[in-house]
């Protein structure tokens, strides 16, 4: 097979938080993202001085949308997707009634879409949450919060029925483990049984929107979202392999509870071993057998592990911990590059839950500078996407469903992880660096256009 399936859907993925800007327009309220200027990893402030963050402008997208959408059309997406900012909605997350500004302005954004024939995606919560649910309530760890998201869910369901008919419910919700207070709203310093208590509560609101968008949207798919982090054994030793099945067990267990609507046994045993009590009531049990539709997830690297005490001290600090696989080469940010990984996670993940797969993020970050005539030849990204799509073209080879691919940061965007520019991911280049200086003039990389002949071809033209 040399072209995708004919009803793959091609686009792009972007977050609220990372594009939009306009942080307090139109009665928005603060985000955890609002209040980390330095991105994910780095320091809170609460916002009560003028503290430089890139983020409060971003790319504009909130007022460029509409040259955006255009430019998103003329490579031929399919489908886009974007998050809600919950505080554009509810500025504070427990109020009874919604802010019309907020609803008004994705009503927007969702009709420039549909008139470019694009459909849109939604990711109800991309790695924010108000920042008032976090101070008054302490975040997920509070039951109370539970109810607050599924009120927020309900409303944009019935806002946007006609609308939307593609919904995630968390983004990379696994990511809670690494980035509780990003994830689960919890500062740091918490107790791991303080994180899984939140991590549940935030599985059971998630089942509760599936339910509510099944009862609201019939004809609508909602799916999870997953960081896809496989890990390899870095020897075949039979406690590495040991420890990389734990490994990969950590971030399939949200997977498992949101596709097969109950906790599995290795879970409980952890909790039981480390001494984790976690609520569970019996309605908790009864409402998480609510299921996706689809498994949607993220695909950057891949990693080893070992059950080498020593190795493993020598390789944290770095992304996500991960020991690096000695095959394999690396990005200028230290992500290991691994194309047959990507064929690799979608068979897993196909075996493990037979239903179908949507990668909804995958690319390369790098810093790309035009030359001297002002054109941006970012070759490397090229090469990175094609080998990686000419994977998922093998997988779909394979049998596995994969419904659909959108690249993270079709335009540059702010990264989450850092909070700077200069890691740029998009076929347009947004004239906008670290300081926050920049016109914000959209540019086009030589990527634009060869990922438009890859949507026009249905991927005949990959090598």
């Amino acid at each position: 097979m040399k072209q995708f399936p004919t009803d793959f859907l091609w686009g792009g993925a972007i977050a609220a938080n990372q594009v939009e800007g306009a942080w307090r327009e139109d009665g928005k309220g603060i985000s955890t993202s609002d209040v980390q200027p330095q991105g994910i990893f780095g320091e809170v402030d609460e916002r009560k001085t003028d503290r430089f963050s890139l983020k409060d402008i971003a790319i504009d997208f909130y007022h460029r949308y509409p040259e955006d959408i255009a430019l998103f059309s003329e490579m031929g997406f399919g489908i886009l997707r974007v998050s809600i900012a919950w505080t554009r909605i509810f500025p504070k997350g427990d109020e009874s009634t919604p802010c019309e500004a907020g609803l008004a302005y994705y009503d927007k954004l969702f009709d420039e879409l549909a008139k470019h024939g694009i459909k849109a995606m939604v990711t109800l919560s991309h790695y924010e949450m108000p920042w008032h649910l976090v101070t008054e309530y302490g975040g997920w760890s509070n039951r109370e919060v539970i109810a607050f998201f599924e009120r927020y869910a309900k409303v944009v369901f019935k806002r946007y029925a006609e609308k939307v008919k593609w919904w995630l419910t968390f983004n990379e919700i696994n990511m809670s483990l690494h980035a509780p207070l990003t994830g689960v709203g919890l500062r740091a310093g918490c107790r791991e049984s303080d994180v899984y208590q939140a991590i549940h509560h935030q599985l059971v609101a998630s089942a509760l929107a599936v339910r509510a968008c099944h009862l609201i949207i019939p004809d609508a798919k909602i799916g999870n979202m997953l960081l896809g982090g496989l890990v390899y054994p870095l020897s075949c030793q039979p406690n590495d392999v040991l420890a990389t099945l734990q490994e990969n067990r950590k971030w399939l267990f949200f997977g498992d509870v949101q596709c097969r609507g109950a906790y599995p046994g290795y879970m409980l045993r952890y909790f039981r071993d480390q001494g984790i009590d976690v609520v569970i009531t019996e309605e908790d049990k009864h409402i998480l057998k609510q299921t996706v539709d689809f498994i949607s997830f993220s695909y950057y690297m891949t990693g080893c592990v070992t059950a080498d005490e020593a190795l493993n001290k020598q390789s944290r600090g770095n992304i996500l911990n991960m020991v690096p696989n000695p095959h394999l080469s690396a990005s200028e940010w230290g992500w290991q590059i691994d194309p047959v990984g990507l064929r690799t996670l979608l068979n897993v993940l196909w075996d493990r839950y037979r239903k179908p797969l949507f990668i909804v993020e995958n690319g390369l970050g790098a810093k790309d500078c035009p030359d001297e005539q002002g054109q941006l030849n970012d070759d490397y990204r090229i090469n990175y996407m094609n080998d990686h799509l000419v994977q998922v073209r093998e997988a779909i080879e394979d049998g596995v469903e994969v419904l659909g691919y959108t690249s993270w940061g079709p335009i540059d965007l702010i990264s989450a992880s850092k909070a700077e520019i200069s890691k740029r991911y998009g076929f347009i280049y947004v004239d906008r660096h670290d300081d926050g200086s920049g016109t914000l003039v959209r540019m086009k990389k030589k990527s634009f256009f060869w990922y438009q002949d890859v949507i026009r071809t249905q991927g005949a033209c990959l090598k």
